[in-house]
């Protein structure tokens, strides 16, 4: 997903789109831990009290077949 760098008084801010913030659990007040990964110009976001995302039963399914595609392919 892709966001804006806003201006935010003397700072800058990064939106969370308010779909994202309903799947994940993460309300105003909440509070977030931002790590700094120098080695890739990362940063990630650690949200306390986030619920653990589900994964689609098809999901495995989808990927183990465009797995086997690619092996067809390069044979």
């Amino acid at each position: 997903m892709k966001q804006k760098i806003l201006k935010v008084g003397n700072s800058l801010g990064v939106t969370i789109p308010s779909e994202f913030a309903k799947l994940v659990g993460i309300r105003p007040g909440d509070k977030v831990e931002v790590l700094r990964r120098r080695n890739k110009n990362e940063l990630i976001y650690q949200f306390s009290g986030i619920q653990q995302l589900t994964i689609g039963e098809g999901f495995l399914k989808k990927k183990r077949i465009k797995k086997n595609k690619k092996i067809k392919k390069n044979k």
